[in-house]
């Protein structure tokens, strides 16, 4: 199924993986949270073979075992395409983000929570990582107070779409940049260390 992907695919659809989710009784993560925690993940250097992939978000959510197929197969494509958007030189990376039939709010909402996943997922390999630049500080810092603001946001406007979408293109370049000081070229380091604790 997933063979022809000579290209960078596109995410899974977010309202497809939120009804995933609410099967499996996952009331607690949203998916723009659980996106923004898997990236945060990669961009701390973790990368998992498919078990260790499902256990771990199994345990993120508070499951101890993930049931349904479905939610196997797009979490796996969640992983492998947010993977590659990140490692490619084209700065393709997506957010997992509803899309624009949604509420502002929502929307807003969603960037909040894909910024406190991101800051979660990364704080669990950080200790790796003994010395960060003092620009990833800042943008890890930046990440912190969006994921603040648009918790708080309420109003919805033209202009406030302009602005979210501002804010959007930065909290990606911001994981970009992260993930650019975190994982040094792949030349021979090792791809596979799922690091469980």
């Amino acid at each position: 199924m997933t063979d022809d992907k000579s290209t960078i695919g596109q995410l899974p659809d977010f309202d497809t993986l939120a009804n995933s989710l609410i099967e499996e009784g996952v009331l607690t993560v949203a998916p723009s949270e659980l996106h923004g925690m898997l990236s945060g993940q990669l961009a701390a250097g973790a990368r998992f073979d498919p078990d260790t992939l499902l256990r771990v978000v199994a345990e993120l959510m508070d499951l101890d075992i993930l049931n349904g197929e479905n939610i196997k197969l797009i979490l796996l494509e969640l992983y492998q395409t947010t993977l590659a958007q990140l490692q490619s030189t084209e700065f393709s990376l997506q957010l997992l983000m509803p899309d624009d039939v949604h509420q502002l709010e929502q929307r807003a909402d969603a960037l909040g929570g894909w910024c406190s996943g991101f800051l979660s997922g990364f704080g669990l390999y950080a200790a790796r990582h003994a010395k960060l630049s003092e620009e990833v500080t800042e943008t890890l810092h930046d990440l912190a107070q969006i994921a603040q603001i648009a918790a708080e946001s309420e109003a919805a406007g033209d202009e406030d779409e302009a602005d979210l979408m501002e804010v959007y293109e930065y909290v990606r370049m911001a994981a970009l940049l992260v993930f650019t000081e975190c994982n040094p070229e792949p030349d021979d380091t090792d791809e596979k260390q799922p690091l469980l604790h």
